[in-house]
């Protein structure tokens, strides 16, 4: 992966003139983390067209490697990797998983030590000490493994000793945990239900489960690979034991999350930004934008069909027609942006520091709810993004489920040296924000390397383009 050196703090360009760009977006991080994990559960080897290479994504397969598990790239296409699980099915123990602050890592490959010939530690950034992780291990513990931690509980740094096989084999296992934090845990666990020799049973207790499109993706991809998942009722799975293969070859689709920031430039400019590739059907939340930034006046179209007329003849014509069909989806904005008023941003949580940026610009107010989930990420999402409005001179405040952000004309908000909290998306957020205001610069823009390899390259090409 090609490292970019960036000043710090980075000043943020300006929009001069209305965009006219198509911009190229690399693969989801999602798919690409969930794929790594099928591939090295699985018997043979499978190779990944697309697979993002960001810090996210490297930080996987230099966990897997630790593993025993081999990635290959291809030195032609660094974006070709083949996966080649451990012959015997055993990962291998006894050394340390490096996490560093990617939460598919911390939650994801726990389960994989189930698996494994010995304990294997897990450590990580200082930063990612405070992200919680005590579902994923306790549920865990309930199918045998033993947790010893180095700090507090339910945190980094920790080691995992797998079960004696007894624990894991026979009968199906019963696990309860409450996922209200991230849905990751549960992903994390139906990952690895299949490779169980009697399943899982999974229920979640919590009141409250976030991003189930995230959930939904996970179910998807297992089922992809040969597994199967039912959901009787919600909050709620049952994981059939099966031998998990992937196709030999699978492309992965590029980070509908990260074209937000590109599309919502051409609202926040003016014109028009193109994303190639575009799927017609996903699992990807991001998959929700282009409805979203609809709601805030933006005109989008999917291979020139209006954006809604494309998804009904997707949904009304053979589902196979459109399964791996992809177009181009192309945002026109005149710079004016509406407020989404009181709106569930649940589904999509992860766009939700994008959306802000559009909503800080808006001319009237927007309420983003069911994202108080936000607080556990990377940062403390919610009141990153309102310290960051206000300091621009915006308005905002916390909700108990998520932000609520006021109108500011544009003229008044000022320049300011904008933080990310080792937060992408809230680096890309700023660079959002320095669009329309004028000496925004943006204190370790390189973090946006944890999804995306050069977003300010990309950023600055996409408004050169003419």
């Amino acid at each position: 992966m090609t490292e970019h050196a960036y000043p710090d703090p980075w000043p943020a360009p300006t929009a001069s003139r209305p965009l006219h760009a198509t911009v190229t977006i690399p693969g989801s991080k999602s798919l690409s983390n969930r794929f790594l994990i099928l591939a090295a559960l699985g018997t043979k080897p499978v190779t990944l067209h697309g697979l993002l290479r960001s810090r996210d994504t490297e930080l996987m397969t230099d966990a897997l490697r630790t593993l025993g598990v081999h990635c290959e790239a291809n030195p032609d296409t660094e974006t070709t990797v083949t996966v080649t699980p451990p012959a015997d099915g055993r990962f291998h123990g006894s050394d340390t998983v490096y996490c560093g602050l990617a939460g598919t890592v911390m939650r994801f490959v726990p389960g994989l030590v189930l698996f494994a010939d010995g304990p294997v530690r897990f450590d990580g950034d200082k930063q990612a000490y405070q992200r919680p992780m005590g579902p994923i291990l306790d549920g865990l513990e309930q199918l045998g493994a033993t947790i010893a931690y180095e700090g507090e509980s339910g945190r980094l740094p920790f080691t995992i000793t797998p079960p004696q096989h007894a624990h894991i084999d026979g009968q199906c296992r019963h696990v309860a945990i409450d996922s209200s934090s991230s849905s990751q845990f549960i992903s994390g666990l139906l990952l690895i239900g299949s490779r169980l020799s009697g399943g899982l049973d999974l229920t979640h207790t919590g009141e409250h489960l976030p991003s189930m499109p995230h959930i939904r993706m996970t179910m998807h991809d297992v089922e992809a690979a040969g597994g199967h998942i039912s959901m009787p009722e919600p909050g709620h799975w049952i994981v059939n034991p099966a031998q998990l293969a992937l196709p030999a070859d699978v492309t992965v689709e590029p980070d509908l999350s990260n074209a937000a920031p590109f599309l919502e430039a051409a609202m926040i400019a003016s014109g028009s930004v193109s994303i190639p590739n575009w799927p017609y059907i996903t699992t990807q939340p991001g998959g929700l934008l282009p409805g979203i930034l609809q709601h805030m006046g933006a005109s989008i179209t999917l291979d020139g069909t209006p954006f809604d007329e494309a998804m009904r003849q997707a949904e009304t014509d053979p589902r196979a027609s459109y399964a791996h069909r992809s177009g181009t989806l192309t945002l026109t904005g005149n710079g004016t942006i509406r407020g989404l008023g009181d709106y569930d941003m649940s589904a999509a949580g992860e766009i939700a520091p994008s959306i802000a940026a559009a909503a800080a610009l808006a001319d009237t107010p927007s309420a983003l709810h069911g994202i108080g989930h936000l607080r556990g990420h990377e940062t403390n999402r919610l009141a990153a993004l309102v310290k960051e409005i206000t300091r621009i001179g915006g308005k905002a405040r916390e909700l108990p489920d998520g932000l609520a952000i006021e109108p500011v004309p544009r003229a008044l908000l000022h320049a300011a040296v904008m933080e990310t909290y080792a937060d992408h998306r809230m680096a890309t957020f700023a660079a959002m924000i320095g669009l329309a205001v004028p000496g925004i610069e943006i204190s370790n823009i390189a973090t946006t390397r944890k999804t995306i390899p050069d977003f300010p390259g990309m950023w600055a090409d996409m408004l050169a383009q003419r």
